[in-house]
């Protein structure tokens, strides 16, 4: 054990008092706290526009070479209804409001309605759309707020037996 230090002196410092880093010289301040960026748009916090286009065009890619969705798609080529279906989960998700700006309300039952969606079509367009959310390596949060939104949407838009 040590002395105590005399009276008007510091006592030494323990080993356990001891700075773990050297201290920084005084010119040099460490940067400023600040607080991180939080956000409660899903759109955001899930990388925005390039996450997806990802998901589009991973979904897409499957569609485009199945017997039982393909022929849902009408035009010959995918790319509108890739753009169609970008930008309606771009603004459901809270991005752009294209969606709305172009086409109004988006109606999705009715605007299904000429299409033949059995339980077969729906399990399809989930397989498919299964992959394309896997492709995104969401966090486990993310991956399950969109994909519950997914199979319920999918669920609600078959009409037919």
């Amino acid at each position: 054990m040590t002395d105590p230090a005399p009276l008007g002196e510091p006592a030494p410092p323990s080993a356990s008092s001891l700075p773990l880093q050297p201290a920084q010289p005084s010119s040099q301040q460490p940067p400023a706290f600040q607080q991180p960026q939080y956000t409660d748009n899903f759109y955001e916090a899930v990388g925005g526009h390039p996450t997806f286009v990802k998901l589009v065009d991973v979904f897409y890619d499957g569609v485009a070479d199945d017997p039982l969705m393909r022929p849902m798609y009408p035009e010959e080529d995918l790319g509108p209804a890739k753009e169609r279906l970008l930008l309606f989960l771009e603004q459901y998700w809270g991005g752009p409001k294209t969606y709305g700006e172009q086409r109004g309300h988006p109606r999705l039952r009715m605007r299904h309605m000429p299409f033949i969606v059995t339980p077969a079509a729906r399990d399809a367009w989930l397989r498919h759309m299964r992959a394309a959310v896997d492709s995104l390596d969401l966090s486990p949060l993310h991956e399950g707020t969109l994909w519950d939104y997914l199979e319920r949407a999918a669920h609600s838009m078959v009409n037919s037996a």
